[in-house]
């Protein structure tokens, strides 16, 4: 597939690293410019683009940036990209820990609805309930004891087909969350949220959930994150790491 990753932090990076190892052209980009990228893609054999070369990927562009940098993508971003290509949504909004107040996501509006709007375009929340290390370590095979789940929301079935096949290529299980007005399950804090759960236990987490404990779960999951880089030494590289 013809893929481009918007952003290179801990999942940018791990998915560039993992989808490049599986044959996929990759072009990565970032707010620095792809001078910033030149080991990565060395590491890699990824393209380091811009963010509008990533974009305009013909299969699958992910776009993997903190919420409060989104409003700062260029306009249009999407404007020449294909219809059909399917555009994921990894991000988490950490008020406390990273991203400051969005006055829409306290009032309700849901993470991935947020980015959909900036963008100007539909998307599929998925990669956001998963730590990096989990990515980088690599899956198992189909069937395999203690296969880890991830789950896919959004609106187009056959994009999220494309995202379930990609679970599978990566080793994971993949989990059908519903629509992107059930991608509130697995935000920030929810029962589905980095717990590393085989597909069945992964499915009932997401069902567990409930919808009027999002902001709760939202303060609980930013408590915790906090609580993982204090016993990392206050070293988020170290959390993140394989």
């Amino acid at each position: 597939m013809d893929i481009g990753i918007i952003g290179s932090g801990h999942i940018g990076g791990t998915l560039t690293r993992r989808l490049s190892a599986l044959g996929h052209r990759v072009t990565v980009a970032n707010s620095r410019g792809p001078d910033s990228l030149a080991a990565l893609a060395a590491e890699t054999g990824a393209t380091a683009g811009t963010v509008q070369q990533a974009a305009r990927a013909r299969d699958l562009v992910v776009v993997t940036i903190p919420q409060k940098a989104i409003p700062s993508l260029p306009p249009g971003l999407f404007a020449a990209t294909p219809a059909s290509t399917v555009v994921v949504d990894t991000g988490n909004y950490y008020p406390e820990l990273r991203d400051g107040r969005i006055a829409e996501l306290d009032a309700g509006l849901l993470d991935s609805e947020w980015v959909a709007r900036h963008l100007g375009r539909p998307v599929l929340k998925a990669f956001n309930n998963v730590q990096a290390r989990t990515l980088a370590r690599g899956g198992l095979p189909a069937g395999a004891p203690g296969r880890v789940a991830l789950s896919v929301a959004g609106d187009d079935v056959e994009a999220k087909k494309v995202v379930l096949q990609l679970f599978d290529a990566l080793g994971f299980d993949g989990v059908d969350a519903g629509t992107l007005a059930d991608s509130w399950r697995q935000q920030v804090g929810t029962p589905a949220y980095c717990h590393d759960l085989d597909a069945a236990a992964l499915r009932a987490a997401l069902a567990a959930a409930e919808r009027d404990k999002v902001a709760d779960y939202r303060r609980e999951g930013e408590a915790m994150v906090m609580r993982l880089i204090a016993e990392a030494g206050g070293n988020l590289d170290a959390l993140a790491a394989p």
